[in-house]
């Protein structure tokens, strides 16, 4: 962390609360509670409720597809989204086809980001009665997501790229919807899952019920060989390496790698305001949640592989490149006081 520049920080937000006569009131979104997001999210209301910098009204259990848009639109002021969306908003691809390219770059000019944090990595796991210990899913039945949607698409091309197997030819798919997950996961429909979880997973730990599991690493060639690195640096995307002894499971989670590392993929994601939000609030904002990140970690078991401290990078953040996201410059000025130098590719 950055503690020493971190302490000099936390009356920051305090000024500026003094300087007004109240909290900002603020409308907020995230995903269902109990995700990430919701988790992030409800974190940053508490923190900034504190300080005195503002009042989030958090709405759960929205369409992140359209908190983007609502925050463009500057109908909702905070909102959470996967780093793949401003890469379809602007080219007014996939649920935004509708939207158009040109509508879209324009909604993608009103958005900026305070910080950074991903949704969870992608694992390979099963259970031990299976016998599997490793990526050979060759004619087995595999998880991998729901019916339609983001998640689906990147599990599918995980696999593609470190067995070389397709869906319906080298494996069967197997598509159930995130309500119907745990169920699945437990009465063995599937031989294999891959899915994307936090690290630990509360979902993994449940699954402990029916048995032993084997979580799998990517083979640590295949992991810094060209396609999987090109992957992990596509849209939406970012490549992970935890120590596995510092994932968070214990007794029950077999955790198979061949030197001690636990590699894979990440989706990528920010914490995003609209362009117009005032230098000030947007500095005060950022500036709380640095000061409280190891808050954040303590209170919860996954929150230090978020990615929390990856805003000085921009390959970790996965912000540049065909994304294109940028911070806010009252962002910037944060992290930059407390000792981040942002990547001048996601400066505004």
């Amino acid at each position: 962390m950055f503690k020493s520049k971190i302490m000099g920080l936390m009356a920051l937000p305090f000024l500026f609360a003094s300087s007004s006569n109240a909290a900002e009131n603020l409308s907020a979104e995230s995903a269902g509670a109990g995700g990430v997001t919701h988790t992030v999210t409800s974190h940053f209301a508490q923190i900034l409720s504190e300080a005195g910098v503002a009042e989030l009204q958090v709405q759960s259990g929205a369409t992140l597809t359209n908190t983007l848009q609502n925050v463009a639109n500057g109908t909702t002021d905070v909102g959470i989204t996967p780093l793949i969306l401003p890469f379809l908003l602007k080219n007014g691809r996939g649920p935004y086809a509708k939207t158009g390219k040109e509508e879209g770059s324009k909604q993608m000019d009103n958005i900026r980001a305070l910080f950074p944090y991903n949704l969870g990595a992608f694992h390979l796991f099963a259970y031990e009665s299976t016998g599997l210990k490793s990526w050979d899913l060759a004619g087995k039945v595999v998880y991998n997501g729901p019916p339609r949607g983001g998640a689906l698409t990147n599990a599918r091309q995980v696999i593609s790229v470190v067995t070389g197997l397709k869906d319906g030819e080298g494996y069967t798919g197997l598509q159930v919807n995130w309500g119907q997950m745990s169920k699945t996961i437990t009465d063995n429909s599937a031989e294999a899952n891959v899915l994307p979880f936090t690290i630990p997973s509360d979902i993994m730990i449940g699954a402990l019920s029916a048995g032993n599991i084997n979580l799998i690493s990517v083979p640590k060639d295949i992991y810094e060989g060209e396609a999987f690195q090109k992957l992990t640096k596509g849209p939406g995307s970012a490549p992970i390496v935890v120590k596995i002894d510092e994932m968070g499971y214990s007794g029950g989670v077999n955790i198979i790698s061949e030197d001690g590392y636990w590699r894979g993929m990440v989706t990528t994601g920010a914490q995003v305001v609209n362009k117009d939000m005032s230098f000030d609030l947007a500095k005060a904002m950022t500036a709380t949640h640095i000061a409280n990140i190891d808050r954040l970690i303590t209170n919860t078991s996954y929150a230090k592989n978020l990615g929390l401290n990856t805003a000085g990078s921009a390959g970790d953040s996965g912000f540049c490149g065909a994304v294109g996201m940028k911070y806010h410059p009252g962002a910037v000025a944060a992290w930059e006081e407390a000792g981040v130098s942002i990547p001048d590719c996601a400066k505004p």
